[in-house]
């Protein structure tokens, strides 16, 4: 058992430089990912690169107070999380203050102007008839247009199959969104067939049969609630930034209402909804996509539920037996039209796609809010502050300078009671330190991550961790050669000792910063994620770069003879005499006892 043994060791003495090539090719590869994704730095947090702090206050709808509650707080929490998250926002902080309040802190980025407009959007989804529309405020001219009573918007449309049929919608093709000649007829008889619709359905019109501009008219029943949707639709002017805020405030989803929405023009125009025929909720999945077959461009496409795809079929089916533009339905967010694609029969698919005048921000923040769900609340900015880096700078550059004068002292430290071997523990360290920066500038386009200060302690900390781990193995291997062994035997007899109390200490240190990531928010995340990041490197370092060299350096004469500047000379250590084994005599063999000599 003994020899096979021996042989093993003898292997792993005699190829240390494998690992050596292992750690050299993996650094080599990391640092070429660094430079191909263009990031060569890592992202900073708010702190040292400044951004944009908000304050969010939850406002109660009429007669729902108790919705205020902790439950519909941290829901809203958590969605905003996930809507900065799938940003690539790096180290936003959500977090609640006080029953009512939620901070936000936005670090200066790609997206970070994106990020404060959706965080606190509230993402509400319907689907709803349009019963009437045109253009609005200064937009609007005394004789309807195709595009005005067609209701057309470019700021979206549905997927197209059949470019050449545009006057069609089915399961795949595409709901006009951009005014077209064969979208409708003329405008007197835009305006003939919406008061057709009207005689069919007491609804408020968006058209006259004479072609006058359009204004809903009470119906026949003469009920109050139209008669207050007609005086809102007149009163409309969705150039005013304030009354399109207000547009539909109040209108619950089984409510019609009045809306805004934009079209390709930049043109606003004003809407006469029904009530909601599908909720945003039954949208399974969203997804920003880049159209290449088409010239649709960015594009946002939507998975129904069963239940969303059976309601979506229905209410196409309705909306086709009407003639323009009752025959198209609007796409609601937030009480802004984002999208108004007119059908001809039935959509069954169970999927839509939004398409239009979209970059490719819009789409996937629009995808975005309808994937991770609309806020539980409505939120209203109390306060928005831009915080700077010069606090952060300062502080960064104390930081680094505690970490300089720290990281000098374990050099000296080193240097002075370790000698020789003091050059192994530097390059270690060395080889450490641009494993975390490498890995730390990659993960900030690849998870989010941001270097704020206390992942910058974090790493500081780290230092005499990896310098612990060093120290352990040189102890061990001069323990050896106390007792009196030679140094290439010391150094592989020495491994498996040192190799049990490093990886203890160091899943000590790993599960600490594993509890402290999980149980704590903010900041402290950044000094638990640095601190575990460190302690897993300081164990590649050692395996794979410490041992191996040591290895090395022990066929060197300078260590290996034992100089008195290489850390390892045996009469400084005080060691003991070469071991020498000695035979003990051997018995006689057992026989029979002689009767004289008993």
């Amino acid at each position: 058992m003994v020899a096979p043994k021996k042989g093993k060791n003898a292997s792993a003495q005699s190829k240390p430089g494998r690992s050596l090539a292992l750690i050299l090719i993996a650094i080599v590869a990391l640092t070429g990912g660094m430079f191909a994704s263009g990031h060569t730095t890592p992202r900073l947090g708010i702190d040292l690169a400044g951004g944009t702090s908000i304050t969010l206050r939850a406002v109660p709808e009429a007669g729902q107070e108790s919705a205020i509650n902790k439950t519909n707080m941290d829901t809203a929490v958590e969605i905003m999380n996930r809507r900065v998250n799938g940003l690539g926002v790096s180290e936003a902080e959500v977090q609640t203050q006080g029953d009512r309040n939620i901070i936000v802190n936005i670090p200066k980025g790609t997206n970070s102007k994106e990020a404060r407009q959706q965080v606190g959007t509230t993402a509400k989804l319907y689907f709803r008839p349009v019963v009437a529309t045109e253009l609005s405020g200064a937009n609007a001219t005394g004789t309807p247009s195709a595009s005005e009573t067609g209701g057309a918007s470019d700021k979206a449309t549905d997927k197209a199959t059949d470019e050449a049929d545009k006057d069609k919608a089915t399961d795949g093709d595409k709901a006009s969104g951009t005014p077209s000649d064969s979208a409708s007829a003329s405008a007197t008889s835009q305006g003939r067939a919406a008061s057709d619709a009207l005689k069919a359905d007491p609804s408020p019109s968006a058209t006259s049969s004479d072609g006058a501009s359009p204004s809903p008219s009470a119906s026949a029943s003469g009920d109050d609630a139209t008669a207050k949707l007609q005086q809102q639709y007149a009163a409309l002017d969705c150039t005013d930034k304030g009354a399109r805020a207000k547009a539909g405030d109040g209108a619950k989803p089984a409510d019609s209402m009045v809306a805004c929405g934009q079209n390709s023009q930049g043109q606003w125009q004003k809407y006469v909804l029904g009530p909601a025929a599908v909720d945003g909720t039954e949208v399974d999945e969203a997804e920003a996509v880049y159209n290449t077959q088409t010239a649709a461009g960015w594009t946002v496409t939507m998975k129904f539920t069963d239940k969303g795809s059976k309601k979506f079929a229905d209410v196409t089916g309705k909306l086709a037996q009407n003639q323009s533009p009752q025959n198209q339905f609007a796409i609601v967010l937030d009480n802004e039209v984002v999208s108004d694609p007119y059908v001809s029969q039935a959509l069954t698919g169970g999927s839509a796609e939004i398409s239009g005048s979209f970059d490719q921000e819009e789409a996937q923040g629009l995808a975005n809010m309808l994937s991770y769900g609309a806020l539980p609340l409505t939120f209203k900015e109390d306060s928005v502050t831009t915080v700077t880096a010069a606090l952060g700078g300062e502080q960064l550059k104390a930081g680094l300078i505690a970490g300089a004068i720290g990281l000098a002292l374990v050099v000296i430290y080193l240097l002075l009671y370790y000698r020789g071997l003091s050059f192994i523990a530097v390059c270690s360290l060395l080889v450490s330190a641009g494993l975390t920066y490498v890995i730390m500038a990659l993960l900030g386009p690849t998870i989010g991550f941001a270097l704020n200060l206390p992942a910058v302690c974090g790493a500081i900390v780290a230092i005499g961790i990896t310098a612990d781990s060093f120290i352990v193995y040189f102890e061990r291997v001069r323990d050896e050669i106390r007792e009196g062994r030679t140094l290439r035997p010391a150094v592989e007899r020495a491994w498996p000792r040192a190799r049990r109390t490093i990886l203890v200490s160091d899943f000590v240190s790993f599960l600490a910063a594993a509890v402290l990531f999980v149980v704590t928010v903010g900041k402290v995340q950044g000094f638990a994620f640095t601190l575990g990041l460190t302690t897993l490197l300081d164990v590649v370092v050692v395996f794979l770069f410490t041992k191996p060299l040591l290895t090395l350096m022990a066929r060197r004469k300078f260590f290996a003879s034992g100089h008195k500047w290489s850390g390892l000379d045996p009469k400084a250590l005080g060691a003991k005499p070469p071991l020498r084994r000695t035979r003990r005599p051997s018995r006689p063999a057992a026989g029979p006892v002689d009767p004289k000599e008993a």
